[in-house]
Formats: structure tokens, sequence, C-alpha cells
């Protein structure tokens, strides 16, 4: 099988049934951090991460907190990925190779903040942007407004590559933080003093989930 026709292919199925961003990553260097058993670990050696943009009116309700409204949109995006991750999945079945979609929201362990793989990871090797100050990806096109899932496969696929880019004069996320986790440099972020906040925001009824959202909402890309 071609590995750019079946990009193709792929990538056209992926965007004519509601995905807004595709791309596909070389994970051979990094699928060793997987939680995943060792057979699979083995089996895949190439990630399609799928994405979908947040409504921005839904965003403009957040203020200083996440909102019921965030918290249903942020569950449908999630629910609608893997309903996608799903039927991707099947279509490579149907070609022929094995692939096996990854939830876009099933964290393992909240304590150390562990998921079966980082969406995020998979996604800035496949091309989607880049790990922003805030510690989201961050797309040239709607910054950190939205939200991706992963499918491991074996279906031969060309791959994309990184983009050379950072969040370079743009600080808007710090000034925002609540948690004040965000810092000048991304390999500061203080990931415990944000989960502290969004339990916080949980145990105050505001939310069902560890979410917030303030930061996403004045990070809408690159100006």
């Amino acid at each position: 099988m071609n590995p750019e026709e079946n990009y193709r292919k792929l990538k056209k199925f992926a965007l004519e049934i509601g995905c807004d961003f595709f791309g596909v990553a070389d994970i051979q260097g990094i699928k060793s951090n997987f939680i995943l058993s060792p057979p699979l670990k083995e089996k895949f050696n190439r990630a399609i991460s799928l994405g979908k943009k947040l409504l921005p009116a839904v965003l403009d309700d957040i203020e200083d907190h996440p909102t019921q409204l965030y918290f249903h949109h942020y569950r449908q995006i999630n629910f609608f990925l893997d309903r996608v991750a799903l039927s991707l999945a099947d279509y490579i079945y149907n070609l022929g190779a094995s692939a096996l979609p990854i939830p876009a929201s099933q964290v393992i362990d909240w304590e150390r903040q562990k998921a079966h793989l980082s969406h995020k990871k998979i996604g800035e090797l496949a091309g989607l942007g880049w790990l922003g100050r805030n510690n989201l990806l961050i797309n040239p096109e709607v910054g950190a407004q939205f939200r991706l899932v992963t499918i491991l496969t074996d279906l031969p696929l060309s791959v994309d590559s990184p983009l050379e880019r950072d969040c370079a004069d743009c600080y808007a996320c710090l000034s925002v933080c609540p948690a004040k986790a965000i810092k000048e440099n991304q390999i500061d972020f203080d990931h415990w003093a944000c989960f502290e906040l969004l339990k916080e925001f949980r145990r105050k009824g505001y939310v069902g989930q560890y979410i917030c959202g303030i930061c996403v909402k004045v990070c809408s890309g690159p100006k």
C-alpha cells in the first residue's frame, strides 16, 4: 500500500466527516512512554492526530472559572472526536490494516496526570501545532481553541513534520491564569498549581470535571 495515497485517502475521509485538522506522526521514538500493553506498543509505528475547533461563543461565557456551557461543549467535542476516531479506525480496518482509537479525554491517573498517551505530543509531532506557554498545543489557525484525539495504526502512511514555531512575544495567557501556573518559559509550567485550582473549581460545583478554559479563551492563535 502506498503511504502517500493512504495519507490522502484518510485525510479526505477525516475532513469529510467533520474534522478540522489532520496530521500523521512517526511514533517510534516515543511509544515506549505509552501506557499500553507491550504487543500494542510493538504493533503500531504511526499515529493519526485529529482536531476539532471549539466554538468561540462558548468560550466567551467564561470569566474567572469554567461554566456549565463550556463543560457541556467540552464533553460534546470529546464525544464527537471519539466517534470520528472510531469511524476512521473502521475505515483503516476495511483497508486491511489495524487501528486503535485512543479516547479523547480519558485520564488513567489524575494525581499523576497520566493517560494512555499524550494527544498533545502526537499532535505536535503530526505538525498540528507547538507546545505553548499554557502547556497546551497551539495551532497557528486557532491557538489553543481546539481538542484532539489519536488513532494508532500499522497502515503505511507518510508523516508530517513538526512546526518550527513557538509563542514568540505573546504572553496573553500569563496574566489571566488564576493559578499563576503559566510562566514565561513553557518548561516551567506549574502542573500542580494548575491541578489544585481545577480541583477547587470542581469542589465549588462549577463543573463536574477537572477543566478550566480561561487560558484557552485568550489563546486564539498568532495575531
